[in-house]
């Protein structure tokens, strides 16, 4: 046998492989979703509830996220952590000073700006800190959401139920995903998007409702569900159990959200997925910002890569829940393989029918004609189906023809998650960790703190009340190695009905060693 075939067989073998395996992990999560049930809710009475928020230039957005809270949460003691935004976001929030159930978190540059994980590891030690010392922190529940989220005011209901916290072994639960602009009016107004944008909505809808839903199903089975970035809920108790081991609960991932679900499933802990309730977020409109924020993504998993031997050697992970958890740290770097894989695939069909008699007439009528078929079973198919299962279990008013075609649809979607798998190696290779964050097509153009008076508008203080002030020629404090408390700030003009502000300044801990290295 010749170098050539040895190679187009080698070639052929590769590709059939990675499309077998695909197939084969779409038609599990599937059918485990379609035969997932719902469970009935318990009581949140008997539980503490506390909602960080991130915060990092969010003037657009922050002022009706709390407000939303306020009002469909009466329940939660929300804590936003403001990182450094240098957009009004600090006077958004201000508007809530009169609020007990609001504190403001502000973190101040040099500190600020580190990751989504390190402003949540700020709002946690404040949530601690708060609590009588013998609170029972088992019953204290922490959620995570972004802020420009709307929380079902019925997922307290549903995440007291016993699958969820009712169970004392429960100790984390991630509510379903999905896209602001496609929950009901009363929780989304209306905006001009063009068709292209109003198609990348439907798109991330159905990717966070059906096939990210139904992974999240298949992991309820095999003990490893997943924590995303918005809609997690957890014990205090067991973030100061991982802090206690590593020093803080969320860590130096991109993929913090993951990074945490690991720790909890390394330290013993129980999660859950729970899709009768969600969590609303605005959907991006335009490709680049949405390739920007997948490539952090990839990176973040990625990185989380290097928990798996960690995973493989701990008693308390079972074998089918360190097979998935393999699986998705593999899915990059499989991604990374296909790519040339399937490239090469091209390059070697072009090579033939341009070599064959008759060209592409000949090369069809020689056995080319069994190749289309390949492409839609092993390559359209496992892409299409999706927009099946979105008509059937979310949004049956779609109709069958419009719900096939978003589903080929995604198919085409699902190249911008090849294109930022190479973008995320690339910053991997070139050893760039800086956390972007993904901007909004309502987000103004970043500027200056705006001075009113003497005062300049876009700093402010920590507590229950947020107030940007801070003279404009100021320097800026002398670090030194001790706090020396707060100290009093004057309010601008037009708000100078807040009395008694002082802000402090928020350092973390150091990260973990494995980490730092």
């Amino acid at each position: 046998m010749s170098t050539e075939t040895q190679s187009l067989a080698l070639l052929n073998t590769a590709a059939f492989l990675l499309c077998v395996s695909f197939c084969a992990y779409v038609l599990s999560i599937l059918v485990f979703h379609l035969k997932s049930g719902r469970s009935r809710g318990g009581s949140p009475d008997g539980f503490d509830w506390h909602i960080i928020v991130p915060c990092r230039n969010e003037a657009s957005v922050i002022g009706d996220t709390v407000r939303r809270l306020l009002c469909d949460f009466p329940q939660a003691t929300v804590w936003c952590v403001d990182d450094a935004s240098d957009d009004g976001t600090l006077a958004e929030l201000a508007a809530f000073t009169d609020q007990p159930r609001v504190h403001v978190i502000q973190r101040q540059l040099p500190d600020a700006r580190r990751g989504k994980g390190a402003a949540l590891n700020a709002a946690w030690r404040r949530i601690d800190q708060s609590l009588p010392a013998n609170a029972d922190r088992g019953r204290v529940i922490v959620g995570v959401l972004d802020a420009d989220s709307r929380l079902d005011p019925q997922g307290p209901v549903a995440l007291s139920g016993r699958q969820y916290f009712g169970s004392a072994q429960v100790g984390a639960v991630q509510v379903e995903v999905r896209m602001l602009q496609c929950a009901p009016r009363r929780y989304a107004e209306p905006t001009a998007v063009s068709r292209w944008g109003r198609l990348l909505i439907r798109l991330q809808d159905m990717e966070f409702r059906a096939p990210i839903a139904a992974m999240q199903s298949l992991r309820r089975r095999t003990g490893s569900v997943a924590m995303g970035g918005n809609g997690q809920f957890t014990r205090l108790s067991l973030l100061n159990e991982i802090a206690d081991q590593h020093g803080t609960p969320w860590h130096g991932a991109l993929l913090e959200d993951f990074e945490l679900g690991l720790h909890i499933l390394l330290a013993g802990g129980r999660t859950e997925y729970c899709p009768e309730s969600w969590v609303a977020q605005e959907a991006l409109t335009r490709i680049r910002p949405l390739v920007r924020q997948r490539t952090r993504w990839a990176q973040g998993s990625m990185q989380c890569g290097r928990y798996l031997g960690r995973v493989l050697r701990s008693p308390r992970i079972g074998n089918s829940a360190t097979l998935e958890i393999a699986h998705f740290l593999a899915a990059p770097w499989t991604q990374l393989l296909g790519t040339p894989i399937y490239i090469a695939c091209l390059v070697v069909m072009s090579y033939y029918i341009d070599h064959t008699m008759g060209g592409l007439r000949g090369w069809w009528s020689s056995g080319g004609w069994g190749v289309p078929p390949l492409v839609l079973v092993f390559g359209i198919g496992p892409f299409a189906l999706w927009g099946i299962v979105y008509r059937i279990r979310c949004e049956p008013q779609l109709s069958i023809p419009k719900a096939l075609l978003l589903g080929v649809c995604h198919w085409l979607y699902s190249y911008a998650q090849s294109v930022a798998v190479w973008l995320a190696f690339a910053r991997m290779v070139t050893a760039r960790t800086d956390w972007q964050k993904t901007a909004r097509a309502s987000d103004p153009q970043p500027a200056p703190a705006r001075a009113v008076g003497r005062v300049a508008v876009g700093q402010t203080a920590v507590g229950r009340a947020a107030v940007p002030a801070q003279p404009r020629r100021a320097q800026p404090a002398r670090r030194s190695g001790r706090n020396d408390g707060p100290r009093s700030i004057r309010p601008p003009r037009h708000l100078s009905h807040l009395t008694h502000l002082t802000t402090t300044p928020t350092t973390d801990r150091p990260a973990i060693a494995h980490i730092r290295k």
